[in-house]
């Protein structure tokens, strides 16, 4: 007795072999609020122009490094030439000191890259 292969099956299947894995999950930009409040919110503010002993994180996404005028920021960061795309927040809040090394951040870095994800999307998100 022979058994008919379902046509279902026979489409799926070369998607599947197709995308690999499953599908990323969206970044949680509410998952990142928590975040900043836990990792960065000591040293930094979401509020435009209110610096701490970092700068205003308030609309970074898309800024140039060093770019806030009233915050002194050090040789490395000057000298950068970053903007801050969602690549180089996520590289930055890895591994401060590797993307620019030389920097006054004293963070060691997040390594959790999905809570990286949700943090540069609340990042992203506030202008």
């Amino acid at each position: 007795m022979s058994q008919k292969k379902s046509p279902y099956i026979l489409c799926i299947l070369p998607l599947t072999l197709l995308l690999g894995t499953p599908l990323a999950q969206a970044a949680d930009a509410g998952h990142g609020a928590k975040l900043f409040e836990e990792e960065c919110a000591e040293c930094h503010s979401m509020k435009p122009g209110k610096n701490k002993k970092g700068p205003t994180l308030f609309g970074v996404a898309g800024r140039n490094a060093a770019g806030v005028p009233d915050y002194v920021y050090s040789e490395a960061m000057k000298n950068s030439g970053l903007t801050w795309t969602a690549d180089k927040l996520d590289a930055y809040i890895a591994t401060p000191r590797k993307l620019v090394p030389g920097c006054k951040m004293k963070y060691d870095g997040l390594a959790d890259a999905a809570a990286r994800a949700d943090l540069v999307e609340f990042l992203n998100n506030t202008h």
